[in-house]
């Protein structure tokens, strides 16, 4: 057990609750062998979604953990430590506010593999900036005596972010046994074959799809939020939730960033079609991100710290009684907007590196990110892409 990361253990026991709404004897050691479909099927509520609610709720530990990965190799470079450095498209996913600082049209594009290419980890997004801060007729007086304009602010920013988790092509060996005695149990015998011809398949697939806005409130303060549709299949089995995520972001100086992002702020509700109903309980991000120049480019260090209130006494750094603690952080290095190299640790204590280059209106950037179980499951490798369209008349301040 101690050299499997929390990470992994997050997510066995993930796709462990979902296992129970399966009869005995689907899951084999075939399970982790992902994922499917069109991101639509979360635009049409299922006939019997409603009955799914006359169930008991329960507030299911993990069961969100699909949407706590993280996106953009930017950040995992840095150890998921971005929640006050949040400036671009993928401030969708680390914290809403942060869209409003968008000057430009962005799409985003990530790929990972995780557990030795078991499972596959997708992402892609679009931001697009709108309304900008105009000056008003009102004057102001500041400390000093000094007239000024008043600013009105209107920028904003509107963007959508899918994921896509999961694992293609598990067998399911129910029909391949067979059951002389009609007791539901499968015969056993050294002689006991099974028929391949009645193997089929099926995927084990999870989906997200955010829809963010954001808006500046004064010179230093952004707030945003997220409304965000969830999908979840396995075989034929399925559950629909919604949620809803808010978030902070402060210049406290022009240097010092601070940041809040409050995800599942209501309590979201995935309601299973077996009936079971699972809640996924908010998770409080909070950090902050200092920049300065040093040796001819940019450092930024930034730490974060991931509240939770699900009792993970054995899965967190820290905590007390039912409420854990997971600082993680990272620094970044940027020279003269041409490459950045970054380094940090996750929130499951582990090693991430990172680099980008700055090609004109195109971002590309990896991550890595150690595994304690390297041997049995592999290291994570990330690519993303992030394509600015920087042309004066997408610009937000374009007349």
């Amino acid at each position: 057990m101690n050299r499997i990361s929390r990470r992994e253990i997050r997510f066995f026991y993930d796709y462990g609750d979902a296992m129970n709404i399966f009869p005995k004897g689907i899951f084999n050691k075939y399970f982790f062998s992902l994922i499917s479909s069109a991101f639509l099927l979360f635009l049409v509520v299922p006939a019997n979604f409603q009955p799914a609610f006359a169930g008991g709720f329960q507030v299911a530990k993990y069961a969100g953990e699909f949407m706590a990965i993280g996106v953009g190799g930017r950040a995992l470079g840095m150890g998921g430590a971005y929640v006050a450095l949040a400036n671009d498209v993928t401030a969708g996913y680390w914290n809403p506010a942060g869209l409003a600082r968008i000057t430009y049209p962005e799409i985003s594009l990530m790929h990972d593999e995780q557990f030795g290419s078991l499972v596959n980890y997708d992402y892609a997004a679009v931001a697009f900036p709108y309304g900008k801060n105009q000056q008003t007729d009102s004057t102001t007086m500041n400390q000093d005596g000094e007239s000024s304009k008043q600013i009105e602010y209107n920028a904003a920013s509107f963007g959508v972010s899918i994921f896509r988790l999961g694992i293609d092509g598990i067998p399911d060996t129910r029909s391949a046994w067979n059951d002389i005695n009609g007791d539901g149990i499968f015969n056993d015998g050294p002689d006991i074959r099974p028929d391949y011809s009645q193997i089929t398949f099926f995927n084990a697939a999870d989906w997200a799809v955010y829809f963010t806005y954001a808006k500046q409130h004064s010179e230093n303060l952004y707030w945003g939020a997220n409304l965000k549709l969830i999908r979840r299949t396995i075989g034929d089995f399925y559950a629909t939730g919604i949620g809803f995520d808010v978030g902070g972001l402060y210049a406290a100086s022009e240097n010092l960033m601070l940041g809040a992002n409050i995800q599942d702020v209501t309590t979201t509700l995935v309601a299973w079609s077996t009936g079971t109903n699972e809640l996924i309980s908010p998770t409080v991000k909070v950090g902050g991100a200092y920049s300065f120049q040093f040796l001819g480019g940019r450092f930024a260090p930034a730490v974060d710290v991931d509240i939770r209130f699900e009792d993970r006494k054995y899965s967190a750094m820290a905590h007390v009684g039912p409420v854990s603690f997971d600082p993680h952080g990272g620094v970044e290095y940027e020279f003269k907007h041409i490459a950045a190299l970054r380094v940090g640790m996750n929130d499951i204590g582990n090693l991430t590196l990172g680099a980008g280059v700055h090609l004109p209106k195109l971002d590309i950037d990896y991550a890595f990110a150690k595994f304690n179980g390297a041997d049995q499951l592999g290291n994570s490798h990330r690519i993303s892409l992030r394509l600015v369209i920087e042309e004066e008349k997408y610009r937000r301040d374009a007349e």
